[in-house]
């Protein structure tokens, strides 16, 4: 089985990549010439990884999957959310993004957060959806260097380090994203 996942986040490419059993090929955007942004104009996550797949199937006429990720912080209302990436701004900086969240929770004794994401499969004509969450909280400041994002100032529940303090093998078995593709690996060893 050959499927593309639709994505120009290389970091993200290569967290699933690890997750990813031999059997499936997977294809990134640039192997198959897609070089343009993939528009995501949803007001949920959902919503954007669902267009995101639907694009890609029919520009590209690829079986694919498409991934929309986002931090829900309680105190800000479910804030950043879907607009996780362009927080602080359409220039995508990850500091800017934490530096704005940080601010934004100073003097708040409730830190409580959960990572979302949500995959889109888009395949043989049907769409499945996959949601991964981790719940945790949001740290006082940044710490560590690894993962990419909002990974420094996230602590997943049980833990005393940060996604950021971690390796990647220990950050996908507890993370949103690791748990949202071993519910679409079930699901495509299923299928097969």
């Amino acid at each position: 089985m050959q499927l593309v996942f639709a994505t120009n986040n290389l970091n993200k490419l290569k967290e699933v990549e690890k997750l990813i059993p031999d059997h499936i090929a997977l294809l990134s955007l640039k192997d198959i010439n897609c070089l343009e942004d993939i528009p995501e104009t949803q007001n949920t996550i959902e919503g954007n990884a669902i267009q995101k797949a639907e694009y890609i199937k029919k520009q590209y006429g690829y079986d694919c999957f498409a991934d929309d990720t986002g931090l829900e912080v309680e105190a800000l209302n479910g804030k950043p959310g879907v607009f996780s990436a362009r927080y602080a701004g359409e220039q995508r900086n990850a500091d800017d993004n934490m530096n704005k969240l940080l601010t934004a929770l100073q003097g708040s004794n409730n830190r409580n957060a959960q990572f979302k994401t949500v995959i889109a499969l888009h395949l043989n004509g049907q769409i499945q959806t996959f949601t991964g969450i981790c719940k945790g909280e949001i740290t006082l400041r940044k710490s560590g260097k690894e993962g990419f994002g909002y990974d420094p100032i996230f602590k997943a529940e049980g833990f005393n380090k940060t996604f950021a303090q971690m390796i990647l093998e220990e950050k996908n078995k507890i993370g949103h994203r690791g748990k949202a593709v071993s519910q679409l690996i079930s699901f495509l060893n299923s299928y097969i």
